[in-house]
């Protein structure tokens, strides 16, 4: 069996092993990662060697710091992430160099019908009937974009909403509002099978799935980190938000995750504290005056056009795992536009949680 595992931040693991009796043999550690001594790198071999292959990560992780020399040190790696690798070595888990990923990036569309795209994408790429998918969305209206489980009082100034033409709409997946305008923002989502984030916790894949735009940031000069759970941030500010939804594949079987991200590329804090009521407590509850404290666009940071940004995100995924140009089908549009009108246009969605 063979797992990688790439540390957000750091470098690559990989865990080639066999499981005989239900325990772990012929473990070998690799990877492009820093370690010393020499010896540490056996240690850790012989501590995963005879392991129940049913022990989870904590288990396998303390099984590698127990055998650790007390001189070793890691660098682009921790022992964590070792027992991650083992995880999904064990489950079998897929890589992204597996797949041939599509790009979508089509012209601007509504705001309820981004959110009826992705939950289509996403069951498609669960049913086998689509690749994975990138799609860049492109905005059409302003849009205050609740979680799927916030309440809409708490959360949306409907007055400031009306004073500015903003259309508020439910996603299907958890997480905080977010405030979108066309010029100011980058949204993308990464409809995936569940396989490629196998063997990983919740808060890990968000970590894998947003690990190839830190690169793409750092092409572009901006030093970025995941911040769990769900941020993107830098040392001026946070840039991004990201949620998930997981969906069942037909007939219950292996699903697809679907992972989106709303980045600042510009900001109006006063427009977005005029619709959003979280916004105003946030920024209370800190003590900030200003939410560019809190959030830092893209277009400062960059100087960069909003296309150029797009272009190069892009082009940074394309050069890592491959990626070529489609469109959404006509069925798949059929389906969405179908979805806007039962589900995601209507009030009683948007209001589910009043």
């Amino acid at each position: 069996m063979h797992g990688e595992y790439k540390v957000p931040g750091g470098k690559l693991v990989v865990v080639d092993l066999d499981v005989d009796n239900d325990t772990l043999k012929n473990v070998r550690v690799s990877g492009d990662f820093f370690l010393e001594p020499d010896e540490a790198l056996l240690a850790i071999d012989r501590a995963l060697e005879g392991a129940p292959a049913g022990t989870d990560t904590a288990g396998l992780t303390a099984r590698i710091d127990a055998a650790l020399p007390e001189s070793a040190v890691l660098f682009g790696l921790t022992t964590e992430s070792v027992a991650v690798a083992v995880r999904r070595a064990l489950a079998q888990a897929s890589d992204w160099s597996d797949y041939d990923w599509q790009l979508i990036h089509d012209a601007p569309q509504p705001p309820a019908l981004h959110m009826a795209l992705d939950e289509v994408i996403t069951a498609e790429v669960a049913a086998g009937r689509r690749p994975p998918t990138l799609r860049v969305w492109e905005w059409d209206s302003p849009a205050v974009i609740i979680g799927s489980f916030q309440s809409l009082r708490n959360e949306v100034d409907p007055e400031g909403v009306a004073r500015h033409g903003v259309t508020v709409v439910r996603r299907v997946s958890g997480g905080g509002a977010m405030f979108a305008e066309p010029r100011s923002t980058i949204t993308y989502s990464l409809a995936v099978p569940e396989s490629l984030v196998s063997g990983l916790s919740f808060a890990d894949s968000y970590a894998y799935l947003d690990d190839w735009v830190l690169d793409a940031l750092g092409d572009m000069g901006i030093k970025a980190w995941y911040q769990p759970l769900n941020d993107i941030a830098t040392e001026v500010g946070k840039v991004a938000g990201a949620a998930q939804k997981r969906m069942v594949g037909p007939g219950g079987g292996p699903g697809a995750v679907l992972h989106h991200v709303t980045m600042s590329y510009d900001i109006d804090a006063d427009k977005m504290l005029d619709v959003l009521r979280i916004g105003k407590e946030k920024l209370s509850d800190k003590g900030t005056k200003s939410a560019e404290k809190r959030v830092d666009p893209l277009r400062r940071q960059t100087g960069l056009p909003r296309e150029t940004v797009i272009e190069r995100m892009i082009d940074s995924f394309r050069s890592r795992y491959g990626l070529t140009s489609g469109t959404v089908t006509a069925a798949e549009l059929a389906r969405a536009e179908d979805l806007v009108r039962t589900k995601f246009g209507t009030a009683e969605w948007t209001a589910r949680v009043p």
